[in-house]
């Protein structure tokens, strides 16, 4: 494969290559290997990989797209490379981060010391489109709300990490990652040469172990189901993956009955009791008698047996208000207040247009900034000045004067790249990285995550609903690194 007509991006931080256009240490082995495949035979490995990941179903849905729902996730083959020491730092900071969100919803639903003690406006919170009052008052077993966590990263110009926003809700995309390692085994196997990758294939293990330690106290040995919305829903693909790996059971709430204040699931055995529900279903839909009296996709009476210490709901309902856009920029004085520490992974600088300073700063200027509604995600409800038309920016200033509480502005980063193979030829593209983060007996994260790619040129989202795509993420064992280094000396 040719790398010498690759073009590194002026202004933004290539993870391959330096500004001077030579191979990163890290990647040096990697790139030799790569160059060392004749163009037809990584062509066709590409189309190989393709089509097992399409034989195995990774797909996605994309509801709003009309020439037909189902779709592949375009996976690209060049791995992306993280070294042990970053991967340290970015995994202390990830569990630093969630035991603070954790300590934030057991308060807002109890005490409420950080409202009170001002650190965040109570309406902020209690404005939350995702705030449960219903959970107010509410312990989950040990007091774990987040269980399933996925934090979006991205690297600024300089190349440090950043913090672009949390998943406490329904964090999706993790079934890509051990399916895309895999399949790249499979198809590319003399990549893996000499690297000392970190493996991924113990997550389900760990999703497993994370879900029954939440289970109700005296369960035993505790039955885990996935609840899901069934075979329509955009990540079906993963429901479905990882009930299959955990070996827990995929139901759907017609699946399920509240029997004597438990709930119990059907079999051909009869009604047998769940104890643990990992809900991949929003919030609104999983009871009808609580929350919305129309949802067919919950189980009446499911809500009412969680609050009882029947069941335990992963994650636990209102864990969205960490997910709230408004929320995210008090996170770092969340850890400063819960854990008595200085941020590890620092946030994106964020405006809020419900202060009247920031509004002014926002709506003066819209034409350079991101800005972001505080309760959408997938990449919609986003406006990037830089690449809007005037009247799609006015649009939005309409949109915030009438509604200040929903909208964040941030500066435009100019997001890492990475050498991405696009019709044929190796180009820079935007990525993120989604690593997963599991709270069970203790926090643990997987080694590397989802690494998204913006596969228009010169996009700034890689959502897979705009158009995104996917790498695996090698995490460079502790090491490895060093003996690289000797044998290139």
């Amino acid at each position: 494969m040719d790398l010498k007509s690759y073009e590194v991006s002026a202004g933004s931080f290539d993870e391959m290559f330096a500004a001077d256009g030579s191979v990163r240490p890290l990647y040096r082995e990697i790139a030799a290997r790569l160059g060392a495949l004749g163009a037809d035979d990584f062509e066709r490995r590409r189309r190989m990989a393709d089509l097992l990941l399409r034989n195995q179903g990774v797909t996605f849905t994309v509801y709003s797209d009309e020439a037909g729902i189902e779709k592949v996730f375009p996976f690209d083959p060049i791995p992306r490379l993280l070294a042990h020491d970053e991967w340290e730092r970015i995994e202390r900071g990830l569990i630093q981060r969630i035991e603070a969100l954790n300590l934030f919803l057991g308060d807002i639903y109890q005490q409420q010391r950080i409202l009170r003690d001002k650190v965040i406006d109570p309406a902020l919170v209690y404005g939350a489109t995702f705030f449960r009052r219903e959970m107010m008052g509410m312990e989950p077993p040990h007091g774990i709300f987040t269980h399933v966590v996925g934090t979006d990263l991205i690297r600024d110009d300089k190349g440090e990490f950043l913090v672009l926003e949390d998943n406490a809700r329904n964090p999706s995309g993790v079934s890509y990652v051990l399916q895309c390692r895999a399949v790249l085994k499979r198809v590319f196997p003399v990549l893996f040469e000499k690297h000392g990758v970190r493996r991924v294939d113990d997550y389900a293990d760990w999703l497993l172990s994370t879900l029954r330690h939440s289970a109700p106290r005296g369960s035993g040995e505790p039955t885990v189901a996935l609840l899901t919305p069934g075979i329509f829903n955009s990540a079906y693909f993963e429901h479905s993956f990882l009930a299959r790996q955990m070996g827990a059971h995929l139901v759907e709430g017609r699946d399920l009955v509240v029997k004597d204040g438990a709930v119990c699931m059907r079999s051909t055995l009869g009604l047998q009791r769940v104890d643990v529900i990992y809900s991949r279903i929003d919030d609104d839909f999983i009871d009808p008698i609580v929350f919305r009296s129309d949802s067919l996709l919950g189980c009446p009476g499911l809500f009412a047996s969680y609050r009882s210490g029947m069941v335990t709901l992963a994650n636990a309902p209102g864990c969205g208000v960490c997910d709230d856009k408004a929320i995210y920029p008090f996170v770092p004085d969340m850890i400063r207040y819960y854990l008595d520490a200085e941020p590890i992974l620092p946030n994106v600088p964020t405006y809020l247009a419900s202060r009247p300073d920031d509004l002014k700063y926002i709506l003066e200027n819209l034409s350079s900034l991101v800005v972001k509604q505080t309760d959408a995600s997938g990449g919609y409800g986003m406006l990037i000045g830089t690449h809007a038309a005037s009247a799609e920016i006015e649009e939005f200033r309409q949109r915030i004067l009438a509604a200040p509480r929903n909208y964040i502005a941030q500066p435009v980063i100019s997001l890492g790249r990475h050498p991405t193979v696009v019709d044929g030829q190796l180009e820079g593209r935007c990525v993120d990285l989604r690593p997963y983060v599991l709270f069970g007996d203790r926090v643990r994260v997987i080694p590397g995550g989802l690494t998204r790619v913006a596969l228009r040129k010169g996009s700034l989202v890689v959502n897979s609903s705009q158009g995104g795509g996917y790498k695996d993420t090698w995490v460079i064992a502790e090491g490895t690194e060093t003996r690289e280094k000797l044998d290139a000396q």
